[in-house]
């Protein structure tokens, strides 16, 4: 689970055009805590996670769902 959140987190970060800087400067989320998070380090409370989704304007089930490219693999 997180390995998904993370790697959910990073895709949606990336389709934002931000660097995991530029996101911890509009989140209040630090660098390291998000380098965490996408390499799976990091295990989310639902509050995080809803706050993550809240700073990158998606849904917090956005971060939950498993990516349909990694299941037809």
């Amino acid at each position: 689970m997180r390995r998904l959140i993370g790697s959910n987190f990073k895709r949606l970060r990336l389709s934002k055009g931000w660097t995991q800087e530029e996101f911890a400067e509009r989140s209040g989320f630090s660098q390291q805590y998000v380098s965490g998070l996408e390499s799976g380090r990091r295990n989310p409370t639902i509050v995080t996670v809803y706050e993550l989704a809240m700073a990158l304007d998606a849904s917090h089930l956005d971060l939950l769902k498993p990516d349909t490219e990694e299941l037809k693999r």
